[in-house]
């Protein structure tokens, strides 16, 4: 087993942490809004599936990173006291 290369103690919200939940989150809660959403549009070649599929999928990726990046800092909030 190689040694670890680096070690982390970040101060206040760690935003790997942030990061690699937004990225699981959404996969598992975004990939199905998106999938409901598009069986009530016509997307009828790759190119209106794509758009339709950045179209919804940003903002449900914006709107997840912003509630686990409030809900890490409402932990670390709750830590210190």
């Amino acid at each position: 087993m190689p040694e670890r290369v680096a070690t982390t103690d970040p101060e206040g919200v760690d935003f790997g942490w942030v990061m690699q939940m937004t990225f699981v989150l959404t996969i598992l809660i975004g990939a199905p809004v998106v999938t409901l959403l598009s069986t009530q549009v016509a997307l009828p070649d790759w190119a209106s599936r794509v758009s339709f599929a950045v179209r919804v999928g940003a903002p449900v990726w914006v709107i997840t990173g912003v509630a686990v990046y409030l809900y890490a800092w409402w932990q670390e909030r709750e830590g210190e006291t």
